[in-house]
């Protein structure tokens, strides 16, 4: 149980506001009822002496509380449904298909339960993400040599000039002029710290932020300029891999990643972000250490500068740079998802992967 008074303060106005931040921090149990909660549960909120706070769901469930059936904190947060996640592999595989309303209904799936869902994990409605599908594809199959015409309507476009409004309305020219520009891929989804946004291109990851970074949207533009590129949500063939050692990365499984990783910047940048990738696991580096490593002692400032421009964060450990006197400064995701990760990795067997 989290005994500090300052802490269980903290959790107790985040759990009261419903802050989606401290998702994956901590675990709400209410005494009077035996039942423990996600940070942002939608149940009536008790009083302060009856709450108690844990760090994980299985602390809970050792003491005697039983799982909340309004936020289902046992289950992975943002997850798909079963019979959603069909839905998405059945889209992704035959992006030209189109699933309307009534045959949604005749699959036994109620089309504005769809489109809440789509809202809060994609950002756009189930319809919406199938057009996103579509477009996405023709962008593709022009990229590797395809007639506009013959790309049109392998994606399922019934009119060749509806296609070319709609593709001018997303990449900004026409698809005739579009075999200049790449596509860079987008995913959201969820993790014990919140929703994050990665960004793929054929070369490997090369964007993975939380969708609260307020540089996020800079770093977005910057990549779509360095790669003369337009970001669209789709799959990429790097997301699976991502995902999955994520997955266990969170989970104290996982030590290094092998997803292939591509980031664009100036040499020194890339300098100090190759050097960030060297920080073992559960390590920490001042920025000063960072300077010296790069045998740049005097670059302190631009060795911070250089890390707070990383956009692949967690794949490469900005987070394990910390101030000359041991406190946490400086990440782009928040302090406390950089205390969250660094006390992840600092509990973590010697025998994790």
């Amino acid at each position: 149980m989290i005994a500090d008074p300052a802490l269980t303060h903290e959790y107790y106005r985040a759990l009261i506001a419903k802050d989606v931040a401290y998702e994956g921090t901590f675990i709400a149990a209410v005494k009077t009822t035996g039942i423990f909660c996600r940070p942002t549960c939608t149940a009536r909120k008790p009083k302060p002496e009856n709450v108690e706070f844990y760090g994980s769901t299985n602390e809970a469930l050792v003491c005697g509380y039983r799982p909340c059936k309004v936020c289902t904190p046992l289950s992975k947060r943002g997850e798909a449904p079963a019979c959603i996640g069909e839905l998405l592999e059945e889209i992704h595989a035959q992006p030209a298909a189109k699933i309307d309303d009534r045959e949604l209904r005749a699959r036994g799936l109620e089309p504005s339960m769809l489109r809440r869902w789509f809202l809060k994990h994609h950002g756009l409605t189930f319809q919406a993400y199938q057009r996103m599908m579509r477009i996405n594809t023709a962008f593709k199959k022009i990229q590797e040599g395809e007639t506009v015409t013959a790309a049109a309507f392998d994606a399922g476009y019934e009119s060749l000039s509806g296609f070319q409004d709609s593709f001018k309305a997303v990449f900004g020219v026409a698809p005739s002029n579009s075999r200049a520009q790449r596509v860079i891929d987008l995913l959201r989804f969820e993790t014990p710290l919140g929703p994050m946004i990665a960004c793929a291109v054929e070369e490997g990851v090369c964007l993975l932020e939380f969708t609260d970074r307020k540089m996020l949207e800079t770093e977005l533009k910057a990549l779509t300029k360095l790669l003369n590129a337009s970001v669209v949500q789709g799959p990429n063939p790097h997301f699976p891999v991502l995902r999955a050692e994520l997955e266990e990365y969170f989970a104290g499984q996982r030590r290094t990643f092998s997803v292939p990783l591509y980031a664009p910047g100036t040499p020194f940048q890339q300098r100090v972000w190759e050097q960030l990738q060297t920080i073992g696991y559960g390590s920490t580096r001042s920025y000063q250490q960072q300077a010296n490593a790069l045998e740049q002692p005097g670059a302190v400032r631009a060795v911070a500068a250089a890390n707070g421009m990383n956009r692949i964060s967690i794949l490469i450990p900005c987070h394990r740079v910390i101030g000359a006197d041991g406190k946490l400064t400086g990440y782009g995701g928040g302090l406390w998802r950089k205390k969250w990760l660094l006390e992840l990795e600092r509990q973590t067997p010697q025998l994790a992967l």
